[in-house]
């Protein structure tokens, strides 16, 4: 007897071929090789909305080659300048969800100016999919002028829009452009942007960008405030299916599940990617001119290893590409954070760096063994974002073996897990003849109690190179505890440097790491 299976039929706006009725996702069924009855029998409803759909839409493309979206950006969008897209408003008529009490708003954004990619837009109400159409009624245009017969040439993503007490809303995350997304904690602004996935970041060959090519957004109900998004990434390499379940608060939580369906091996991946910009701080005075004092929106890249050892890594606009590997076995946390909280240390009324989030993320199952890779790319814009840091796992992933991950992200003011030890508040470097001098201040209660017992030992290691000329200089008043010395790189190109405080065999501080360069 002949067995009957079910077929995933995708259109996505015609990138597979004919488009299906609005560029919908459906689901169908095959016809049997000879029909029973002289009349068609009825296609069979489609099965409620799942996880599971998106899967089987990620096999089902995994299985064929890649193809580009479709349909073209057209001209007049494409010609867009910054400042005529950034314009561009959706009409609250067009917000989904207005003023219907879910806690959320969900804003369709247009295409244009460099977000050329069409992604689609679906929604999920009681199991049943209702495709988004664009229409261009749907966006104040100022005096731009559309065509008439633009069609359904999808977005560009969207924007979330968090509904407070008595109707205030306030921007809660965006997904747009390739499979960037961003999030703020309360009273922030956007900063870190985080990636549903890296590709060869920093390779010769060239990085590769993965596109999320469709969205299903589940109609939230009040009760359990969270926001539960999913997303259909393709790319040259890999097909994926992603889960996002959005809580805010305080600090807001994005929890990620991925399923990774690799179309060839893949060597190089990145799992829980995400980017910032630093352009000036005190490790980096190399644009002194600038009126600022600094101008980042993280300044150091946190580690805590599955061995709970804590690292600080400064991060820095280098003058010439840097990477950085941590290898670690299934590691409690990492993440990019911004510090510095005072807006003395920016004094920038317009950007307000002081404000942008942290990022932290907390693995959720085994992640066995790999690397946290930082990516430092030197820059002359403040646009640029030049640090990049991702978790990148040991095994190769071979083609058509699912790879699964999951992780919970925290945009925040400080991360949940933070050190319960003295941690680095300040960290500046200079010139001194042919030597670098180094200041490093640690912060913490244990030095302001004057009980405490025993010496503070400064564990200092440099390869290659040498060290000197240490010297410390404790304050009980400030709580700290600074380290300064001297490095003698000699005719080296690069130092490792490597510090921790320690009281009786203990750390007392966390780790302290830098990569000195010319």
């Amino acid at each position: 007897m002949r067995q009957r299976r079910d077929v995933l039929k995708i259109g996505l706006m015609g990138a597979f071929g004919a488009a299906l009725p609005g560029g919908a996702i459906t689901l169908a069924a095959d016809a049997p090789a000879t029909p029973a009855a002289p009349a068609p029998a009825a296609a069979p409803a489609p099965p409620p909305f799942s996880a599971a759909v998106v899967l089987g839409l990620a096999r089902a493309l995994a299985a064929q080659p890649f193809k580009a979206p479709k349909p073209a950006l057209p001209d007049i969008l494409a010609a867009l300048t910054y400042d005529q897209y950034v314009a561009i408003r959706v009409k609250p008529s067009a917000a989904i969800w207005n003023g219907e009490n879910t806690g959320f708003i969900i804003e369709p954004l247009q295409r244009g100016f460099i977000f050329s990619t069409a992604v689609e837009i679906n929604l999920v109400e009681n199991g049943a999919v209702a495709h988004v159409p664009y229409d261009k009624n749907q966006f104040d245009l100022g005096k731009l002028q559309l065509p008439p017969d633009m069609g359904d040439i999808g977005f560009s993503g969207f924007r979330v829009m968090l509904q407070g007490d008595g109707g205030t809303l306030s921007q809660l995350a965006i997904f747009q452009g390739a499979s960037f997304f961003r999030a703020v904690a309360r009273g922030q602004n956007f900063g870190v942007t985080a990636r549903g996935l890296a590709l060869h970041t920093a390779d010769q060959q060239g990085e590769e960008f993965p596109i999320f090519r469709a969205f299903w957004i589940e109609r939230p109900s009040p009760a359990n405030k969270a926001l539960v998004i999913h997303a259909l990434l393709d790319s040259s390499s890999v097909a994926g299916a992603f889960q996002f379940t959005i809580r805010p608060g305080e600090a807001t939580i994005i929890d990620t599940e991925m399923t990774l369906i690799p179309r060839n091996p893949i060597d190089h991946v990145g799992i829980a990617a995400m980017t910032a910009t630093y352009l000036l701080g005190s490790m980096d005075r190399r644009h002194s001119e600038d009126v600022r004092p600094n101008i980042y929106e993280v300044d150091g890249l946190q580690m805590l290893t599955g061995k709970n050892e804590w690292l600080w890594r400064p991060v820095s606009n280098r003058s010439t590409l840097q990477i950085s590997a941590f290898a670690d076995q299934n590691p409690h946390g990492f993440g990019l954070l911004q510090r510095s909280r005072k807006f003395e240390t920016f004094e920038d009324d317009d950007a307000h760096w002081e404000l942008r989030p942290s990022l932290w993320i907390e693995p959720i199952g085994d992640w066995t063994e790999g690397e946290i890779v930082l990516v430092e790319i030197p820059s002359e814009s403040e646009n640029n974002d030049n640090i990049i840091a991702y978790w990148r796992p040991k095994t190769v992933i071979e083609a058509a073996v699912e790879a699964s991950f999951a992780y919970r992200q925290f945009w925040c003011w400080q991360p949940p897990a933070r050190p319960n030890l003295a941690v680095a508040t300040s960290e500046r470097t200079g010139k001194l003849g042919r030597k670098r001098r180094f200041i490093v201040q640690f912060t913490g209660d244990i030095f302001a109690d004057p009980q405490r017992n025993g010496d503070i030992k400064v564990n200092l290691s440099v390869s290659p190179g040498q060290y000197g000329n240490v010297r410390v200089f404790e304050s009980a008043e400030r709580k700290s505890f600074r380290v300064v010395f001297d490095l003698e790189p000699g005719s080296e190109t690069f130092a490792e440097i490597r510090l921790v405080l320690e009281q009786g065999g203990a750390p007392i501080s966390e780790t302290w790491l830098y990569r000195w360069t010319p």
